[in-house]
């Protein structure tokens, strides 16, 4: 070749290596972990090795396919998903312990509880570095009851695991579904002034006035107006069958209206104070006063000939159960005492003192027969339970809070109670283990009056500012649908 050919050709090249070279200086440069600049190119290698910082695989793990779904769609996903995050982290960190360690895990426990996350069947601690026969894994705990023709590729246990149902929260809803008016409903403790009776007409003694309204067609009617006799409403009741509508006045008698035909059938005398509390078993009426006297009458005969006259408390009856077996009356009074009765005898049976102040909530459970619960006033604030079979108490938990109401749900094993001083709220608890379920907030007044609705899953709430509220609390039935989770292999054709 030409040297001069040669030596124009050399200098081309050498130009096109300047202009592909990186400048001199950098405002970042890259460092080795000694914290040097790299010096040449070489010393970075062939390799590349992709950054992953910021990949979080136990979440992205659950977001597979979200970016096909719609933004709409997505929004209702991550709502929905939010609470089960947790949980499908801990199903999905529970089957790779199962198929890489051998775990054995067949129960994925509540997920809040991060303290008790897994546990293995085994008590042996299981360690990944550690080369020992426990370590191993047991080949028939993996072969066992496997069918040939099975095309899952995981364990029997790990299987066993996703076939687990995990109960689903249930949500209540924190603001009522309907509010009424009702002016004229007094502020008092001691009234039981708001009945539901079993053909869903709840019924509210407002003033001097007794209301009915039908929750089936809204429809709002008056069954009788007292003024005209000067005297006022102090409590309602509806009878077992729901047909008859006992009235507690301030003057102390009882009146018997039939609530179809709006007709009054008799009025019951004998107090000499007014009726706070009446508790209807069969055709036996049982009214408690201010006179300190429960009296029981049947409506059917005659007020004197079949008048039982209980005296036991010291101060005015504020509170009247019926067990559901219809044996036995729990009473509490002004005086802190809880007191029970049965048919036979004119003195009370059994009776706690442990209570610091009034008590009026009073209920027994529908699912235990000898359990009563009842609640004690702002000096006490206590809830306590009772075995009436053995006369024992059962527990005792402190709400922080007066209570004015209780009531047991008649589908699942909870308890509802309503609040004075100084929290004006209702809350649901889990019995036995009395834990809070949910608090409803949003009225300013004391929550003095409480019903529950004849298909178990409503009550309703009556405060000193003329509102009554109603609140979705109980599910009639357990949920038996199966969350939705993307760790679930058998919801779908795989």
């Amino acid at each position: 070749m030409d040297p001069e050919c040669e030596h124009r050709l050399l200098q081309q090249i050498n130009i096109e290596n300047d202009n592909l070279s990186p400048p001199a200086k950098l405002p970042l440069q890259s460092r080795t972990p000694s914290g040097s600049p790299l010096s040449s190119p070489s010393q970075l290698g062939d390799r590349f090795i992709p950054t992953r910082v910021g990949a979080n695989w136990n979440i992205n793990f659950h977001r597979n396919g979200e970016n096909e779904k719609s933004p709409s769609e997505n929004k209702k996903t991550k709502e929905a998903s939010s609470d089960s995050i947790k949980a499908d982290r801990l199903a999905y960190s529970a089957l790779l312990k199962n198929e890489l360690l051998g775990a054995g895990i067949k129960k994925i426990l509540d997920p809040q509880t991060e303290d008790r996350r897994l546990q293995p069947t085994t008590p042996e601690k299981r360690s990944l570095f550690t080369y020992s026969l426990k370590t191993r894994r047991s080949s028939s705990d993996y072969t066992t009851n496997i069918s040939p023709y099975s095309l899952s590729s995981i364990s029997n246990k790990s299987r066993k695991l996703l076939r687990s149902l995990r109960k689903p929260t249930r949500k209540i809803p924190q603001i009522p579904f309907k509010v009424l008016d009702v002016p004229e409903l007094r502020d008092d403790f001691y009234l039981n002034l708001v009945d539901w009776s079993p053909l869903n007409v709840l019924c509210v003694g407002l003033g001097s006035c007794v209301y009915l309204w039908n929750a089936c067609t809204s429809q709002r009617t008056r069954l009788c107006d007292l003024s005209v006799e000067g005297d006022s409403v102090t409590s309602v009741s509806w009878s077992e069958r729901g047909s008859l509508v006992a009235v507690g006045t301030q003057r102390g008698s009882v009146q018997i209206w039939d609530a179809g035909a709006g007709k009054k059938l008799c009025a019951l005398e004998g107090h000499r104070a007014r009726v706070g509390a009446l508790a209807w078993n069969a055709d036996q009426l049982s009214s408690g006063s201010g006179d300190r006297m429960i009296l029981q009458r049947d409506v059917r005969a005659p007020p004197r000939q079949s008048e039982r006259r209980l005296q036991g408390h010291r101060q005015e009856v504020c509170g009247l159960k019926w067990s559901t077996d219809h044996q036995m009356l729990a009473s509490g009074g002004n005086d802190n005492r809880l007191l029970l009765w049965n048919h036979s005898s004119l003195s009370p049976v059994q009776k706690y003192v442990d209570h610091l102040a009034p008590v009026k909530a009073i209920a027994w459970s529908p699912h235990h027969r000898s359990l009563l619960a009842s609640g004690g006033g702002t000096a006490d604030r206590c809830i306590r339970f009772w075995d009436t079979l053995t006369s024992q108490p059962l527990q005792c938990m402190d709400t922080g809070f007066q209570v004015s109401n209780l009531a047991w749900s008649k589908h699942t094993n909870e308890l509802v109670s309503t609040h004075g001083y100084s929290q004006t709220e209702i809350l649901v608890w889990k019995y036995p283990a009395l834990t809070q379920v949910a608090k409803l907030t949003g009225t300013s007044y004391r929550v003095f009056y409480m019903a529950m609705s004849p298909d178990g899953e409503v009550i309703v709430t009556g405060a000193g500012g003329g509102t009554l509220r109603f609140w979705n609390v109980f599910s009639k039935t357990r949920s038996i649908k199966e969350p939705v989770s993307v760790l679930n292999l058998f919801t779908g054709i795989r």
